[in-house]
């Protein structure tokens, strides 16, 4: 192909794309990125996964100076009996599962954590904890991401169909759908509430890597091993006290809460774009199973107990 043979050009079509989704929608900023990767390959895949990261802990902490403190504590005193219920429940099915399935312990319990707490950052933050090797560890993140990027597109289109309101989408999003990426994309193409509800249920529910983590050092008798705590969660805490409690200028508030969401859309553009063919073969079959039936078991419950409450 052209853009194989020629590099330049290919990696002049990445950075363009990548400053077009920008000013993308969540939703297609990902499938933008997708059909990139498994078309034209993305030049950038090491690079592309690091700046993802940073680029969306960066875009969760500005959110925060659109949100009220008071209101998004409401929103979160919510949500709370879901995520304790649903964390617990979760854990304990996926290492049955996993049995069941003969996947690997350790690779089970990765998975598990990713579907039960947020994606990709419980993996890694979990993995070191109880000692999983490369393979494990890729096989886990590469079944969840899969599964995450399938969640950004079905969710609003499921919420919308069975009626949601924005608060029963937000939080149906926040515990069902596994990265905080997803989170906030779905959250933002269903509705402003429904984007405050999923980032604030979501980012309480993130806070369980820590017990977790004290956990899993436990279960899988690891000493030693440091917690690594996810320190955006407490910035974004700080900014939504600086949006309630000091008078900063409307315009300055306004102009951080738009470039997070556009950055937003650019790092769901990046995630989209580390897709290939090699990582959807890498899963297999049972991994791939487990987490299916992982996703929809808290998917269905989920939603069930929120339709009836």
């Amino acid at each position: 192909m052209y853009f194989e043979s020629n590099g330049l050009w290919h990696k002049i079509l990445s950075a363009a794309l990548f400053g077009a989704s920008f000013f993308l929608s969540p939703a297609a900023a990902l499938f933008l990125g997708i059909l990139f990767a498994l078309t034209l390959g993305n030049p950038y895949a090491q690079l592309s996964k690091s700046v993802s990261k940073k680029l969306l802990q960066y875009c969760v902490v500005g959110l925060g100076f659109g949100m009220n403190f008071h209101a998004s504590l409401a929103a979160g005193r919510d949500g709370m009996l879901f995520t304790i219920v649903s964390v617990t429940a979760v854990m304990f099915a996926g290492v049955v599962l996993g049995r069941m399935l003969k996947v690997g312990r350790k690779g089970a319990y990765l998975i598990s954590a990713g579907t039960a707490i947020c994606g990709g950052s419980a993996i890694a933050a979990v993995a070191p904890v109880i000692d999983a090797d490369e393979n494990e560890t890729s096989l886990s993140l590469a079944t969840i991401f899969v599964l995450n990027a399938a969640a950004l597109f079905l969710f609003p289109v499921a919420g919308r169909w069975i009626g949601l309101s924005q608060t029963e989408f937000g939080t149906w999003a926040a515990i069902a759908i596994h990265d905080t990426s997803s989170v906030v994309g779905a959250g933002a193409a269903y509705g402003a509430e429904a984007l405050l509800v999923a980032t604030t249920v979501k980012l309480t529910r993130a806070l369980w890597i820590i017990p977790l983590s004290l956990f899993s050092m436990v279960v899988f008798r690891q000493k030693g091993m440091k917690v690594r705590i996810p320190w955006f969660i407490g910035w974004f805490i700080v900014a939504m006290l600086v949006n309630t409690y000091v008078d900063l200028p409307s315009a300055l508030t306004d102009a951080i809460a738009w470039l997070s969401h556009a950055g937003l859309s650019a790092t769901l553009f990046l995630i989209g774009g580390g897709l290939s063919l090699g990582v959807i073969r890498k899963v297999g079959a049972r991994p791939l199973v487990l987490g299916v039936v992982l996703w929809v078991l808290i998917s269905v419950l989920s939603l069930g107990v929120i339709l009836v409450a």
